[in-house]
């Protein structure tokens, strides 16, 4: 295969207008793999909140600052215009459910009625890359090319989404009846079927996926996730993680039933977690406050300051990106085989790597982790768990994966 099996290419790649958390990590490799094999991309964010249509700089202005990144090409947006809100259908089909606690017709509902930056719908496209089967509407649109060429269709589809708001709405005070998984499932699944072919970030991903839609295309491809530096090192042991419900969970459980098994041992908690801890569980949150560092600007320094990594995780499904990242640092870990999901089994099985999923064994495995002598930069980019990342997870592997997927799926559509 060509070094470059995609030049001349033009790929829009769509994905929801999030940062601080795994799926943005995901899209910049995405965007990082297309550039290397040589297509023209462009990165589309689509907002999901009422008003975030193109030209208003700044009601994007936070979304613009947390994403850096993306400042080395030009940036196009998408989002539904408030009037589209009041719309009878609108109130009727999408907004009325939703009240009932149907994250599945609210999210495709506001793509449904996305307003693009100029120039977007009107472009060519050889391939459209959409995240998360809520942005197949837009999708669509941008795949419908000239002269009725038809673009196909990559869905990245970033775990079972009907489960996830299922957990999402166990808090949440909906009217009755409450929408169900499954009526919320069935939704998913049918935006789904718009899609040429179907990618899967993980092992049992992709097995659920290929029984629900048996006569699609499915292909398990582990995302490329940022490396994180391995050094110079540091004293800190650090616990990275974004304001989601699982890693808010998460949290909570390693400082009410963990921390106060390790004493004398300190941890910097870093991201945006700290909200929803605050939120969650108060007298938690006001325990341990000055352990909580809260967004940052480069989460990559963290990685390179910190001797120790914990995972701490319980709940969640599907990949977990700050997992991948931790690996990539060449860090010890201190993990629960929860952290570890959707990984293959010689993850389970590697050097500088403590399993431990009950509160006495994770205390136990940190407070042995934290008496050891640091790794120095050398050791941790020989170490086994950055070996593992390079061979699953990095830029090269996902590259030459994405290539081997997209080139004949843009042949097969000439």
């Amino acid at each position: 295969m060509s070094e470059t099996p995609l030049a001349g290419r033009r790929v829009a790649l769509l994905h929801p207008a999030w940062h601080s958390c795994g799926t943005y990590r995901v899209v910049l490799g995405q965007i990082a793999a297309y550039r290397a094999l040589g297509a023209d991309v462009s990165p589309i964010a689509i907002s999901l909140d009422p008003g975030f249509f193109p030209g208003r700089g700044w009601i994007w202005k936070s979304f613009i600052e947390a994403t850096p990144e993306l400042d080395d090409s030009p940036r196009y947006y998408g989002g539904a215009p408030f009037r589209a809100m009041f719309a009878p259908r609108f109130l009727r089909d999408t907004l009325w459910p939703y009240l009932h606690g149907d994250q599945a017709v609210i999210r495709l509902g506001m793509a449904k009625r996305a307003m693009l930056s100029p120039g977007v719908e009107d472009a060519a496209y050889d391939l459209v890359h959409c995240n998360h089967f809520f942005l197949m509407p837009v999708a669509r649109r941008l795949a419908r090319g000239q002269g009725g060429a038809i673009a196909p269709i990559l869905l990245d589809t970033h775990d079972l989404q009907a489960r996830q708001f299922a957990l999402m709405n166990e808090r949440m005070p909906w009217l009755a009846p409450r929408a169900t998984y499954e009526a919320m499932l069935a939704q998913e699944i049918e935006a789904m079927r718009g899609a040429d072919l179907l990618l899967h970030l993980n092992a049992q991903e992709a097995e659920d996926f290929s029984a629900l839609l048996p006569e699609k295309s499915h292909r398990l491809l582990y995302p490329a996730v940022p490396e994180a530096p391995t050094g110079p090192g540091g004293p800190d042991i650090v616990l990275v993680a974004s304001n989601n419900s699982g890693n808010v969970e998460s949290v909570v459980w390693f400082l009410r039933e963990v921390a106060p098994k390790a004493p004398g041992v300190a941890v910097k908690i870093v991201g945006n977690v700290d909200a929803g801890v605050r939120a969650r569980a108060p007298d938690v949150y006001a325990a341990y406050k000055g352990w909580f560092l809260g967004r940052v600007e480069d989460p990559g320094a963290i990685y390179a300051g910190a001797r120790l990594a914990l995972l701490p995780t319980i709940s969640g499904a599907g990949l977990s990106i700050k997992s991948v990242e931790a690996l990539s640092s060449g860090l010890p870990l201190v993990a629960t085989r929860q952290a570890l999901r959707g990984m293959d089994e010689e993850a389970f099985r590697l050097a500088d790597l403590a399993l431990a999923d009950s509160p006495d064994e994770f205390a136990r495995a940190l407070t042995e982790a934290a008496a050891r002598a640091p790794l120095d930069e050398a050791a941790r980019r020989a170490s086994a768990a950055r070996r593992y990342y390079e061979s699953h997870f990095s830029l090269y592997a996902y590259e030459r994966s994405l290539g081997a997927l997209a080139s004949p799926l843009i042949a097969r559509a000439k």
